[in-house]
């Protein structure tokens, strides 16, 4: 971190003026030294059994299609169990092992994960309605040594491509192995990890390009979660009612990924979802209690206007966590007048919005009124790096939020290379010990991201106001060229999403002989147009929100299109 001078730095913004810096307003968090062996794995579990209101018997995952569920006893019994059973798979000699996991979000996922954090062997999770050829793909990228996989989907894997072999996990071998350690051995095997070493390889969505695997150490996890743990809402009613996290999103993004690991850090329940559905996952909400959930933009739109949400009582949710845009202030009212007594938490401390996803949410707080929190975060930093943590910072609406502990800042010029000061809008750069290790086997995508001195190079457009607060105008390479102007689509999204009728909506840029670019819009409702519209049954999206852009620009260049 760059040492800073107290004179010059704005205690209000936290920008230095002689280093052209922002830093982080809230105070650090305190991680152990880079040179102790640590896991995730271990990190985390010692926080659980610090915890002193943590009970072993509390239900830590539930299934929502089966009602199975799985106490932290026995996830944490499983774990050891299957540490055990792998550490003989696994030679402890040989570094730099990577597991590929193919599956849906089941009860053995985490347990699968924790086990191989544990052992130092590199998780590397993909959707499991990737195809054969995507899957060819990732396979060249993280190189794995042994696969684990449903039966349902293991035939898209070439057994040949992975030395150790492929492990079906709803197999009967598999579920001996999470059961098969005797209480003397019970225990997690020593083996020494170093928190530089790479905890998992998680994938670019490749909205902007080319998929690519992002690196991401034990320490990058540990410093994330060592900022949920110090810096959240502090409760306020000590009777609040046990938290409950609802699963939409996947365990193979980063979103579902660290938030698995925040929730067992901190003794939550999660209540898993193998396939999302909007009805199914209201269904849950009413049955388990729900008091959190994290979700992407849409979601948030569908709660505020879908019709199916009276049916249900949803009178435990006490809190919404949205990543992949920044939500607009019509939309956020509007779920406000239906819920008045959830708040909305897009994304949050330690931040998580997106440019990719969310991640990271604060504890559950009581906030007299419902409260838009905002924060940003993307798969390269492993979460979230902005958010808000005080009713009175929520209101800055359409705001990410301050950084998150730990975290510097750049808002540079993509032209000049010039680091700009507060209100002044430029490419976003971000450092501290959460950021990734690089792209594997892609040194010239690592190169073009990060440079010499750490700073991580996010292709977002964005600025900070005199306050500190970060603002996320859009991507950079989605900007639309109007004649002279450069164009947000996100802007312009908000603005049709706050319309009642419109269910959900996409802008591109088209073709256009006199302007360059136009904006087109891609909407969920027949409804209003701007320059140019087609209606859409769904705007296809990754299994985080973020819209495919590219998809709908073939779409509209195929002359699919409606012009009205």
């Amino acid at each position: 971190m760059t040492n800073t001078n107290p004179t010059s730095t704005d205690p209000n913004n936290g920008f230095c003026r002689t280093t052209k810096t922002f830093h982080s307003l809230r105070p650090p968090a305190p991680l152990p030294p880079p040179s102790h062996h640590l896991s995730i794995t271990d990190y985390t579990l010692s926080l659980l059994q610090s915890n002193p209101t943590f009970s072993p018997n509390t239900d830590f995952l539930i299934d929502s299609t089966t009602n199975n569920r799985l106490s932290y006893s026995d996830f944490i019994n499983q774990t050891h169990s299957l540490s055990s059973s792998l550490s003989s798979i696994f030679p402890s000699h040989v570094k730099k092992q990577v597991a590929l996991i193919l599956s849906p979000s089941s009860l053995h996922i985490p347990v699968i994960y924790f086990s191989l954090l544990s052992l130092n062997i590199t998780v590397s999770p993909v959707n499991p309605i990737s195809t054969e050829s995507e899957l060819t793909h990732l396979v060249k990228l993280s190189n794995p040594v042994i696969a684990f996989a449903t039966s349902s989907v293991a035939s898209k894997l070439h057994s040949s491509s992975f030395p150790l072999g492929i492990i079906i996990i709803d197999s009967p071998q598999f579920l001996s192995m999470l059961h098969n350690s005797k209480p003397s051995n019970n225990i997690i095997i020593n083996r020494k990890v170093n928190q530089s070493d790479t905890a998992a390889i998680l994938y670019s969505s490749g909205t902007t390009g080319r998929i690519k695997g992002v690196e991401l150490t034990h320490r990058n996890f540990i410093a994330i979660t060592a900022n949920s743990q110090y810096n959240r809402f502090v409760k306020d009613n000590e009777h609040e009612p046990h938290p409950v996290s609802l699963f939409p999103l996947p365990l193979f993004h980063v979103f579902g990924f660290f938030m698995l690991i925040r929730a067992t850090s901190l003794g939550e329940t999660l209540i898993l979802m193998e396939r999302f559905d909007f009805n199914n996952m209201l269904k849950a909400v009413e049955r388990y209690k729900v008091t959190y959930m994290p979700v992407s933009p849409p979601l948030v739109v569908a709660m505020a206007k879908s019709e199916l949400v009276p049916k249900y009582d949803l009178s435990s949710l006490l809190l919404i966590g949205c990543g992949g845009a920044p939500l607009g202030k019509e939309v956020a009212k509007r779920f406000a007048v239906r819920f008045p007594h959830v708040e909305i938490v897009q994304c949050t401390q330690i931040g998580n919005a997106t440019a990719v996803p969310p991640i990271l949410m604060p504890q559950i707080g009581v906030v007299p009124t419902p409260i838009g929190i905002r924060g940003y975060g993307m798969t390269e930093t492993g979460g979230g790096v902005t958010g808000m943590n005080s009713p009175a910072e929520c209101e800055h609406y359409g705001s990410a939020g301050r950084l998150s502990s730990n975290v510097e800042a750049k808002i540079v010029d993509p032209e000049t290379g010039e680091a700009l000061s507060p209100m002044q809008q430029g490419e976003l750069w971000l450092r501290g010990p959460m950021i990734m290790k690089g792209y594997v086997g892609d040194k010239e995508a690592t190169a073009a991201t990060m440079d010499t001195e750490g700073w991580l190079k996010t292709g977002d457009l964005c600025y900070f106001d005199s306050d500190g607060f970060l603002f996320i105008v859009d991507r950079l390479k989605e900007l639309i060229k109007y004649k002279a102007y450069q164009v947000a689509p996100a802007e312009l999204e908000r603005y049709l999403q706050s319309i009642p009728d419109v269910v959900d909506a996409a802008v591109i840029p088209y073709p256009d002989e006199e302007a360059g670019q136009i904006p087109m819009a891609y909407v969920v409702s027949p409804y209003k147009k701007i320059r140019k519209v087609a209606f859409i049954n769904s705007i296809p999206k990754t299994p985080a929100g973020k819209i495919l852009r590219r998809e709908l620009v073939k779409h509209a260049l195929a002359g699919a299109s409606s012009k009205l």
